[in-house]
Order: structure tokens, then C-alpha cells, then sequence
């Protein structure tokens, strides 16, 4: 994973549920990838909740930025050019202002402050799409991070990757859930459903280009995709357990929760990887830095599932068609 090796990649974060970790982990994905020299974009199109900045202690900038120069701003045509938020500069926490040797740089895209969803039009997909092709030729890796569900947000994003704009460069779909039954369930429909990111993916691609199959282009969406598994519990029941039953438990629910997740289409040939449960995070929702790890703060199991992802995340044979 370097700077030059890395091909420019547009990844869309997304959920079926809120409270899944997508963000957080998508951010710290984000931060490692810079700490390994390549220039990345955090885009922030969570626009129920656009708060990216609080993620990278961006004090000013915490639930939206107020100059109307966000992101909601700037789809709906309100402003030609949207705030970029250098997080080194912009950042309230000193760790983070200190420029690591060789690293990239780490630049958000906030959303408003008090900023809503909104229905979507042909000037909104027009807006988002030429954006993301505009951050292509900047960015070695542009993370955009969507409104959990099948929102405004998601529909943007399909509808732009489908474009003849955008439809030929790499773009990559992160599906993030915790390893839970509700979870999995949810977004298995969220990758294969009726209306999910393949089926409604495909009638856009059709929309594009007529001649393509729709076998052709579900094919495609499926191989652009993988899921992060979040707050996953150590599978060493005996040595985290005291009470034999529980452990007993645990571990035929642990089998379950794998066979759930095959038979709904995203078993472990769809996880790019997975985070453990971090109390750190639990408490305050952050970028774990290894500072955090020396200082005995967090655990080096999250520094190095975060660094793992990024890895993989990079790695061209890990979108390789199985």
C-alpha cells in the first residue's frame, strides 16, 4: 500500500442500519490510509447526521460547517465549490497536527450544519458525480460516507457510478454491520435484496447502456463489494467466559451467525475484514491513534484490524471475482 502503486479508488461507505460503526471505522480507515503516504478525501454524505468533523475533532465543524458551503450546499447548487477541511490543520487534537514522515494528506468534505435529507434530481446526480470525478484526479482513495439505508445518499451514489463519467473507474462499496442476527439479515438485503445495491445498481447501469445484460452488470456490482464486519467479540469463548454453558452458547451462536451470513450472500468470501469490540470507542466515538495504543488507552488488535483494512482495501486481488 503506497502512494505509488495505488490506482485512484472511489469508495462508498454504506449501512442497511444506523449504529453499525461505519463511520468510525470508515474514518480510521481513511486516517490510516494517509499515514501510509496516500492523499485521500473523506467525502461526508451522511446528511441526517453529518458528523465527520466530530470524528476528526474538528471543534468548528462538529455537526456541519455554517458558510453554506457544505455538502448539501453544494448539491443543491447553492455554492460551485465545497469547504475542504484539511484535518491536520483544522484538527483540535495536537496528535493529529503532527505530520507523520511520508504521510499523505487527510482532507474532509463536511455537510451542513443542520443540513437534512432532501430529495434527489438530475442537477443533484449531475453535482455528486462530477465531484467524485473531480476528487479522482486529485485523491489516491475518496471515502464517501452515505446516510444509512436506502436514502437520498445511496441513491446518488448508484445513480453517479453508473454514469458513462463515472461508470469505467475503479469504485469499491464497503457494507458495514455488526455481528449480529438483526444485522446480518439486514444487510444481506441490502446487498442482494429486491432493492438493494445489485438489482438497483444494474437498472441504472441498463440505463446507461442498453446493450449491457443485466447478468453483466450484477456480476460487476457484486464483484465491487465487501462487508466490514463491526464490535466483534473474541471467538476464544473458553478463555473469555468462565460459565461453561454460556460458553457453550456462545460459540453455537457464533456458528449460527456464519451460516446466517452465508446464506445470505455475504459469508466470509464477501468480508473484506472485520474490528473488534473496542471500549475505547464505546465511549467516545474517535480515530484510535497509536499514541492511544502506547499511552494503554486501546487495544493494538483495533490499530491493527484498521490498518489491515486499509490493506486489503488497496490490494487489487482482493476484488478479484471468486
Amino acid at each position: 500500500m503506497s502512494a505509488d502503486d495505488a490506482a485512484p479508488m472511489l469508495v462508498f461507505a454504506t449501512s442497511d442500519k444506523g449504529g453499525t460503526g461505519r463511520s468510525v471505522t470508515s474514518c480510521n480507515i481513511a486516517y490510516r490510509l494517509a499515514l501510509h503516504g496516500l492523499d485521500v478525501a473523506y467525502v461526508d454524505f451522511d446528511f441526517g447526521s453529518p458528523t465527520a468533523g466530530a470524528l476528526f475533532e474538528i471543534g468548528h465543524a462538529e455537526r456541519g460547517i455554517t458558510d453554506d458551503r457544505g455538502m448539501h450546499s453544494y448539491l443543491r447548487g447553492n455554492t460551485g465549490e465545497p469547504r475542504r477541511l484539511i484535518v491536520g490543520r483544522e484538527t483540535d487534537r495536537p496528535q493529529l497536527r503532527r505530520d507523520a514522515p511520508g504521510a499523505g494528506q487527510l482532507v474532509l468534505f463536511p455537510g451542513d450544519l443542520g443540513g437534512a435529507e432532501f430529495g434527489c434530481d438530475n442537477a443533484m446526480v449531475a453535482r455528486g458525480t462530477a465531484l467524485f470525478a473531480q476528487l479522482l484526479s486529485e485523491f489516491a482513495v475518496v471515502i464517501v460516507d452515505l446516510s444509512a439505508g436506502r436514502s437520498v445518499a445511496l441513491e446518488i451514489a448508484l445513480r453517479a457510478t453508473a454514469s458513462t463519467m463515472l461508470a469505467h473507474r475503479a469504485h469499491r462499496w464497503l457494507v458495514f454491520h455488526r455481528w449480529t442476527r438483526q444485522h446480518v439479515l439486514a444487510a444481506g438485503g441490502l446487498v442482494h435484496g429486491q432493492h438493494g445495491l445489485i438489482k438497483t445498481g444494474a437498472i441504472w447501469d441498463r440505463q446507461r447502456d442498453k446493450l449491457l445484460t443485466v447478468e453483466k452488470s450484477e456480476q460487476a456490482r457484486l464483484a465491487s463489494m465487501r462487508c466490514v464486519r463491526t464490535a466483534v467479540a473474541a471467538s476464544d469463548w473458553t478463555h473469555t467466559v468462565d460459565r461453561p454453558a454460556q460458553a457453550a452458547w456462545l460459540k453455537e451462536q457464533a456458528n449460527a451467525l456464519r451460516e446466517l451470513a452465508t446464506a445470505n450472500g455475504i459469508g466470509a468470501a464477501m468480508v473484506l475484514g472485520q474490528t473488534p469490540i473496542e471500549p475505547m470507542l464505546q465511549w467516545r466515538e474517535q480515530l484510535i491513534l497509536d499514541a492511544d495504543v502506547n499511552a494503554g488507552l486501546a487495544d493494538p488488535a483495533t490499530v491493527a484490524a484498521y490498518t489491515d483494512l486499509a490493506r486489503r482495501l488497496t490490494v487489487p486481488t482482493t476484488w478479484d471475482i471468486e
